[in-house]
């Protein structure tokens, strides 16, 4: 079997982004999200994504998106636009099948052509694999910021990691 395409997202992928996201939702570890979004909300955030300073990719296996990678401005002043928070969502059907690794894989190796020197990822600190992901991949944890997130009553962390890709 062929290895999922690596693309732009294009509007007709929105409501399968907008799945995978909020099939995250009920699991309390991936997004401070607590009811699902819909289309209509995410669209603003897909438009912004249409820039190519800061893309939003999809891969798609037998016509179907099964993961998204996107890059998220960190803070909107021009001093930082060289540092981009990513964010990376797989299909339940997916996990654990190594696409996290390729999405973040993706994300380092594309950066430096986006005009970005610093990636982030803000990851829950009860969230242990996807915190060995990015620790795998070099990322050093930079922030924790203790019980800032309230999830179904209990108190959680926010663990910002880093990266920088070039020295």
């Amino acid at each position: 079997m062929n290895a999922p395409l690596l693309r732009l997202a294009t509007p007709a992928d929105l409501p399968a982004i907008v799945a995978i996201y909020n099939a995250t939702i009920p699991g309390r570890m991936v997004t401070a999200d607590l009811a699902p979004v819909s289309v209509a909300s995410r669209q603003p955030w897909f438009d912004a994504h249409q820039s190519p300073a800061r893309p939003l990719y999809v891969l798609e296996e037998a016509g179907t998106v099964c993961a998204w990678l996107s890059f998220d401005t960190f803070y909107p002043r021009a001093a930082y636009d060289g540092t981009a928070m990513i964010a990376i969502y797989v299909a339940e059907s997916h996990r654990r099948g190594g696409l996290g690794r390729r999405l973040l894989d993706e994300a380092i190796a594309r950066a430096p052509a986006l005009g970005l020197h610093t990636l982030l990822g803000y990851i829950f600190g009860h969230n242990a694999p996807s915190l060995r992901l990015f620790e795998s991949h070099g990322f050093v944890r930079w922030a924790h910021l203790p019980r800032v997130a309230v999830l179904d009553g209990i108190e959680r962390d926010l663990i910002i990691v880093g990266r920088r890709l070039v020295p």
